[in-house]
Protein backbone atom coordinates (compact mmCIF):
# COMPACT_ATOMS: atom_id res chain seq x y z
CA UNK A 1 0.00 0.00 0.00
CA UNK A 2 1.65 3.62 -0.96
CA UNK A 3 2.26 5.96 1.58
CA UNK A 4 1.07 9.39 2.04
CA UNK A 5 3.91 12.20 2.61
CA UNK A 6 2.65 13.14 6.01
CA UNK A 7 3.26 8.98 6.67
CA UNK A 8 6.36 9.11 5.09
CA UNK A 9 7.61 12.24 6.86
CA UNK A 10 6.58 10.71 10.07
CA UNK A 11 8.25 7.04 9.37
CA UNK A 12 11.47 8.86 8.40
CA UNK A 13 11.15 10.94 12.48
CA UNK A 14 10.37 7.68 13.71
CA UNK A 15 13.85 5.90 12.12
CA UNK A 16 15.96 9.17 13.53
CA UNK A 17 14.85 8.61 17.52
CA UNK A 18 16.69 5.56 18.20
CA UNK A 19 19.91 6.75 16.11
CA UNK A 20 19.81 10.11 18.26
CA UNK A 21 18.93 8.49 21.18
CA UNK A 22 22.59 6.29 20.16
CA UNK A 23 24.36 9.27 19.50
CA UNK A 24 23.57 10.96 22.55
CA UNK A 25 24.68 8.22 24.71
CA UNK A 26 28.66 8.10 26.07
CA UNK A 27 29.62 4.17 24.30
CA UNK A 28 32.58 3.85 26.78
CA UNK A 29 31.41 1.22 29.38
CA UNK A 30 30.04 1.13 32.80
CA UNK A 31 31.96 4.20 34.49
CA UNK A 32 31.38 3.65 38.65
CA UNK A 33 29.38 6.88 39.68
CA UNK A 34 27.93 6.18 43.19
CA UNK A 35 27.10 3.26 45.73
CA UNK A 36 24.40 1.40 45.82
CA UNK A 37 23.01 -1.95 47.99
CA UNK A 38 20.64 -4.86 47.34
CA UNK A 39 22.08 -5.09 43.95
CA UNK A 40 19.56 -8.09 42.87
CA UNK A 41 16.99 -5.55 42.16
CA UNK A 42 18.67 -4.53 39.36
CA UNK A 43 18.22 -7.90 37.60
CA UNK A 44 15.55 -8.43 35.27
CA UNK A 45 13.38 -11.04 35.42
CA UNK A 46 10.96 -11.89 32.68
CA UNK A 47 12.43 -13.24 29.30
CA UNK A 48 10.34 -11.49 26.74
CA UNK A 49 11.38 -8.06 28.65
CA UNK A 50 15.40 -9.30 28.60
CA UNK A 51 14.97 -11.00 24.81
CA UNK A 52 14.09 -7.36 24.05
CA UNK A 53 17.00 -6.07 25.76
CA UNK A 54 15.72 -4.66 29.05
CA UNK A 55 13.86 -1.94 26.34
CA UNK A 56 10.18 -2.37 28.12
CA UNK A 57 9.02 0.68 29.51
CA UNK A 58 6.67 1.68 27.11
CA UNK A 59 5.63 -2.18 26.30
CA UNK A 60 2.35 -3.22 27.33
CA UNK A 61 1.68 -6.72 29.42
CA UNK A 62 0.48 -8.70 31.83
CA UNK A 63 1.54 -9.23 35.77
CA UNK A 64 5.24 -9.67 33.89
CA UNK A 65 4.97 -5.33 33.87
CA UNK A 66 5.19 -4.66 37.85
CA UNK A 67 8.71 -5.82 37.61
CA UNK A 68 9.29 -3.27 34.98
CA UNK A 69 6.49 -0.58 34.78
CA UNK A 70 3.56 -1.48 36.80
CA UNK A 71 1.96 1.06 34.21
CA UNK A 72 2.16 -1.60 31.47
CA UNK A 73 -0.78 -3.60 32.82
CA UNK A 74 -3.39 -1.04 33.17
CA UNK A 75 -5.02 -2.46 29.70
CA UNK A 76 -5.09 -5.68 30.86
CA UNK A 77 -7.73 -7.07 28.73
CA UNK A 78 -7.76 -10.56 30.78
CA UNK A 79 -9.37 -11.46 34.00
CA UNK A 80 -5.95 -12.14 35.78
CA UNK A 81 -2.61 -12.86 34.73
CA UNK A 82 0.04 -15.07 36.24
CA UNK A 83 3.71 -15.14 35.31
CA UNK A 84 6.46 -17.51 37.50
CA UNK A 85 9.94 -17.31 36.35
CA UNK A 86 13.37 -18.22 37.12
CA UNK A 87 16.74 -16.54 36.23
CA UNK A 88 19.83 -18.58 36.64
CA UNK A 89 22.03 -15.52 37.31
CA UNK A 90 25.85 -15.39 37.34
CA UNK A 91 28.36 -17.27 39.81
CA UNK A 92 25.25 -19.98 40.53
CA UNK A 93 22.90 -17.78 41.85
CA UNK A 94 19.31 -18.46 41.52
CA UNK A 95 16.73 -15.92 41.34
CA UNK A 96 13.09 -17.06 41.32
CA UNK A 97 9.80 -14.71 40.44
CA UNK A 98 5.68 -14.56 40.71
CA UNK A 99 3.65 -11.73 39.55
CA UNK A 100 -0.28 -11.94 39.32
CA UNK A 101 -2.62 -9.25 38.59
CA UNK A 102 -6.52 -8.67 38.66
CA UNK A 103 -8.77 -6.75 36.35
CA UNK A 104 -11.68 -7.06 37.68
CA UNK A 105 -15.13 -5.77 36.73
CA UNK A 106 -13.48 -5.03 32.82
CA UNK A 107 -11.23 -2.94 34.64
CA UNK A 108 -13.31 -0.50 36.06
CA UNK A 109 -11.60 0.22 38.81
CA UNK A 110 -8.08 -0.51 37.95
CA UNK A 111 -5.89 -3.20 38.01
CA UNK A 112 -4.38 -4.76 41.28
CA UNK A 113 -1.41 -6.82 41.40
CA UNK A 114 0.96 -8.91 43.47
CA UNK A 115 4.69 -9.78 42.77
CA UNK A 116 7.53 -11.69 45.14
CA UNK A 117 11.12 -12.27 43.92
CA UNK A 118 13.99 -14.28 45.94
CA UNK A 119 17.32 -15.30 45.32
CA UNK A 120 19.24 -17.79 46.35
CA UNK A 121 23.20 -17.06 46.74
CA UNK A 122 23.99 -20.47 48.05
CA UNK A 123 26.51 -21.41 50.34
CA UNK A 124 29.92 -19.29 51.09
CA UNK A 125 32.62 -19.72 52.97
CA UNK A 126 32.62 -17.66 56.10
CA UNK A 127 36.52 -16.44 57.64
CA UNK A 128 37.61 -13.46 60.17
CA UNK A 129 40.61 -11.81 61.00
CA UNK A 130 42.76 -14.13 63.19
CA UNK A 131 45.73 -13.71 64.99
CA UNK A 132 47.25 -16.65 63.35
CA UNK A 133 49.96 -18.15 60.62
CA UNK A 134 47.70 -17.76 57.81
CA UNK A 135 45.92 -14.90 59.47
CA UNK A 136 42.89 -15.89 59.22
CA UNK A 137 39.97 -18.41 60.76
CA UNK A 138 37.53 -20.14 58.94
CA UNK A 139 34.36 -20.34 60.87
CA UNK A 140 31.67 -22.21 58.99
CA UNK A 141 29.71 -21.46 55.87
CA UNK A 142 26.46 -18.96 55.49
CA UNK A 143 23.65 -18.71 53.25
CA UNK A 144 22.95 -14.98 52.36
CA UNK A 145 19.21 -14.51 51.49
CA UNK A 146 17.26 -11.47 49.93
CA UNK A 147 13.99 -11.31 48.75
CA UNK A 148 10.95 -8.42 48.11
CA UNK A 149 7.21 -8.79 47.86
CA UNK A 150 4.77 -6.19 46.61
CA UNK A 151 1.16 -4.25 45.84
CA UNK A 152 0.77 -2.92 42.22
CA UNK A 153 -2.13 -1.14 41.13
CA UNK A 154 -2.38 0.57 37.41
CA UNK A 155 -4.90 2.29 35.80
CA UNK A 156 -5.89 3.69 32.69
CA UNK A 157 -7.01 7.72 32.97
CA UNK A 158 -8.21 7.74 29.52
CA UNK A 159 -7.64 6.13 25.79
CA UNK A 160 -4.10 7.50 26.01
CA UNK A 161 -2.37 8.30 29.40
CA UNK A 162 -1.90 5.09 31.84
CA UNK A 163 -0.31 5.15 35.52
CA UNK A 164 0.81 2.41 37.44
CA UNK A 165 2.55 2.05 40.93
CA UNK A 166 3.96 -0.35 43.01
CA UNK A 167 5.03 -0.83 47.03
CA UNK A 168 7.75 -2.80 47.76
CA UNK A 169 8.84 -4.65 51.64
CA UNK A 170 12.67 -6.10 50.39
CA UNK A 171 14.64 -7.70 53.11
CA UNK A 172 17.97 -8.68 52.40
CA UNK A 173 19.82 -11.03 54.99
CA UNK A 174 23.43 -11.57 54.91
CA UNK A 175 24.05 -13.78 58.00
CA UNK A 176 25.83 -13.46 61.57
CA UNK A 177 28.75 -11.04 61.45
CA UNK A 178 31.30 -12.38 64.16
CA UNK A 179 31.74 -9.27 66.60
CA UNK A 180 34.41 -10.85 69.46
CA UNK A 181 36.12 -14.28 69.73
CA UNK A 182 37.35 -14.64 73.18
CA UNK A 183 40.20 -16.83 74.34
CA UNK A 184 38.06 -20.19 74.36
CA UNK A 185 37.47 -19.47 70.63
CA UNK A 186 33.80 -18.70 71.18
CA UNK A 187 32.25 -15.93 69.24
CA UNK A 188 29.47 -13.49 69.54
CA UNK A 189 27.70 -12.92 66.18
CA UNK A 190 25.80 -9.40 65.07
CA UNK A 191 23.01 -10.10 62.64
CA UNK A 192 23.32 -8.14 59.34
CA UNK A 193 19.81 -8.24 57.93
CA UNK A 194 18.05 -4.95 56.64
CA UNK A 195 14.09 -4.55 55.48
CA UNK A 196 13.13 -1.57 53.65
CA UNK A 197 10.29 0.10 51.79
CA UNK A 198 10.63 0.91 47.78
CA UNK A 199 8.10 2.60 45.57
CA UNK A 200 8.07 2.40 41.85
CA UNK A 201 6.12 4.94 39.49
CA UNK A 202 5.75 4.38 35.83
CA UNK A 203 3.53 5.78 33.00
CA UNK A 204 2.93 5.29 29.41
CA UNK A 205 1.41 7.45 26.64
CA UNK A 206 -0.06 6.30 23.30
CA UNK A 207 0.06 9.18 21.02
CA UNK A 208 -2.16 8.51 18.81
CA UNK A 209 -0.27 7.75 15.99
CA UNK A 210 -0.19 4.15 15.40
CA UNK A 211 0.55 2.37 17.75
CA UNK A 212 3.60 4.78 18.84
CA UNK A 213 4.13 4.81 22.29
CA UNK A 214 5.90 6.86 25.08
CA UNK A 215 6.86 5.34 28.66
CA UNK A 216 8.62 6.33 31.86
CA UNK A 217 9.21 4.77 35.06
CA UNK A 218 11.63 5.54 38.35
CA UNK A 219 12.32 2.05 40.38
CA UNK A 220 13.45 1.26 43.85
CA UNK A 221 12.65 4.78 45.39
CA UNK A 222 13.51 4.31 48.92
CA UNK A 223 15.34 5.62 52.54
CA UNK A 224 19.07 5.14 53.08
CA UNK A 225 20.30 1.90 54.43
CA UNK A 226 23.88 1.20 57.14
CA UNK A 227 25.04 -2.01 57.81
CA UNK A 228 27.64 -0.76 59.41
CA UNK A 229 29.05 2.83 58.86
CA UNK A 230 28.15 3.75 55.14
CA UNK A 231 25.04 4.64 53.97
CA UNK A 232 23.90 3.16 50.76
CA UNK A 233 20.65 3.58 48.99
CA UNK A 234 18.83 0.90 46.70
CA UNK A 235 19.73 0.78 43.11
CA UNK A 236 17.47 4.01 42.04
CA UNK A 237 16.76 3.40 38.36
CA UNK A 238 14.88 6.23 36.12
CA UNK A 239 14.14 4.87 32.19
CA UNK A 240 12.34 6.56 29.69
CA UNK A 241 10.81 4.39 26.52
CA UNK A 242 9.69 4.30 22.96
CA UNK A 243 8.16 1.57 21.20
CA UNK A 244 5.90 1.02 17.89
CA UNK A 245 4.84 -2.26 15.78
CA UNK A 246 6.43 -0.77 12.54
CA UNK A 247 4.42 -2.77 10.41
CA UNK A 248 1.68 -0.81 11.36
CA UNK A 249 3.13 2.12 9.08
CA UNK A 250 2.25 -0.60 6.24
CA UNK A 251 -1.35 -1.12 7.76
CA UNK A 252 -0.70 -5.18 8.39
CA UNK A 253 -3.00 -7.14 10.56
CA UNK A 254 -1.50 -7.26 13.85
CA UNK A 255 -3.30 -10.48 14.43
CA UNK A 256 -1.70 -11.71 11.41
CA UNK A 257 2.18 -10.64 12.52
CA UNK A 258 3.70 -7.79 13.94
CA UNK A 259 7.11 -5.96 14.26
CA UNK A 260 7.67 -4.44 17.73
CA UNK A 261 10.43 -2.23 17.82
CA UNK A 262 11.68 -0.70 21.60
CA UNK A 263 14.05 1.69 22.36
CA UNK A 264 14.95 2.39 26.24
CA UNK A 265 17.56 5.42 27.81
CA UNK A 266 18.15 4.66 31.41
CA UNK A 267 19.95 6.33 34.16
CA UNK A 268 21.01 4.34 36.66
CA UNK A 269 22.16 6.07 40.74
CA UNK A 270 25.60 3.95 40.32
CA UNK A 271 26.54 4.13 36.65
CA UNK A 272 26.55 6.98 34.08
CA UNK A 273 23.55 6.47 31.43
CA UNK A 274 22.75 3.89 29.20
CA UNK A 275 20.66 2.57 25.58
CA UNK A 276 18.77 -0.53 25.32
CA UNK A 277 17.32 -1.55 22.14
CA UNK A 278 15.36 -4.62 21.25
CA UNK A 279 12.47 -6.04 19.09
CA UNK A 280 10.12 -8.52 18.60
CA UNK A 281 8.27 -10.26 16.00
CA UNK A 282 5.11 -11.94 16.46
CA UNK A 283 3.25 -14.54 14.19
CA UNK A 284 -0.48 -15.28 14.38
CA UNK A 285 -0.13 -14.28 18.18
CA UNK A 286 1.13 -17.59 18.90
CA UNK A 287 5.17 -17.72 18.24
CA UNK A 288 7.62 -14.83 18.64
CA UNK A 289 11.34 -14.42 17.95
CA UNK A 290 13.23 -11.56 20.10
CA UNK A 291 16.46 -10.09 20.35
CA UNK A 292 17.59 -7.04 21.73
CA UNK A 293 21.42 -5.10 22.13
CA UNK A 294 22.45 -3.16 25.47
CA UNK A 295 24.75 -0.65 24.85
CA UNK A 296 27.79 0.53 27.11
CA UNK A 297 27.78 -2.52 29.59
CA UNK A 298 30.85 -4.19 30.09
CA UNK A 299 29.99 -7.48 30.11
CA UNK A 300 26.45 -8.20 28.14
CA UNK A 301 25.12 -6.90 25.19
CA UNK A 302 23.38 -8.72 22.29
CA UNK A 303 20.05 -10.88 23.86
CA UNK A 304 18.25 -13.45 22.57
CA UNK A 305 14.58 -14.86 23.33
CA UNK A 306 11.81 -16.80 21.91
CA UNK A 307 8.40 -17.10 23.15
CA UNK A 308 5.26 -19.43 22.58
CA UNK A 309 1.90 -19.07 23.30
CA UNK A 310 -1.58 -20.39 22.88
CA UNK A 311 -5.28 -20.66 24.16
CA UNK A 312 -7.16 -23.59 25.39
CA UNK A 313 -10.73 -22.68 26.87
CA UNK A 314 -11.01 -19.50 28.18
CA UNK A 315 -6.98 -20.00 29.61
CA UNK A 316 -4.28 -18.42 27.53
CA UNK A 317 -0.99 -20.22 27.71
CA UNK A 318 2.45 -18.78 27.01
CA UNK A 319 5.87 -20.15 27.63
CA UNK A 320 9.14 -17.40 26.98
CA UNK A 321 12.81 -18.66 26.96
CA UNK A 322 16.00 -15.75 26.86
CA UNK A 323 19.51 -16.34 26.40
CA UNK A 324 22.03 -13.28 27.64
CA UNK A 325 26.17 -14.02 26.59
CA UNK A 326 27.89 -12.34 29.72
CA UNK A 327 31.41 -11.99 28.69
CA UNK A 328 33.49 -14.15 31.41
CA UNK A 329 30.78 -14.75 33.54
CA UNK A 330 28.41 -17.61 33.06
CA UNK A 331 26.11 -17.14 30.30
CA UNK A 332 22.57 -16.16 32.04
CA UNK A 333 19.20 -18.00 31.00
CA UNK A 334 15.62 -16.96 31.80
CA UNK A 335 12.46 -19.04 31.71
CA UNK A 336 8.87 -18.60 32.52
CA UNK A 337 5.50 -19.52 31.96
CA UNK A 338 2.29 -17.98 32.47
CA UNK A 339 -1.43 -18.25 32.32
CA UNK A 340 -4.16 -16.09 31.81
CA UNK A 341 -8.06 -16.03 32.51
CA UNK A 342 -9.80 -14.79 30.00
CA UNK A 343 -12.80 -12.73 30.57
Amino acid sequence: MKMDTTSVERMRLLLLIPFLLISASPLFGQEKLAQTGMKFLEVSTDPRAEGMGEAFTSVEGGAESMFFNPAGMARQNVLTSISVGQVDWIADIKHVYAGVSFSPFDGDYGVFGLSFRSINYGDLQETIIANNEQGFLDVGTFSPTAYSAGLGYATALNDKFSIGGNINFVHQNLGQSPVLIDSAGHLTNKSEAQSVYSFDFGMIYKTGFKSLAFGMDVRNFSKELKYEQESFQLPLMFRLGISMNVLDMWDVNATDQSLLVSVDATHPRDYREQLNAGVEYTFMQVFSLRGGYMFDNDESGLTGGLGIRERFAGIELSIAYSYTPYGVFTNVQRFSFGASLLN
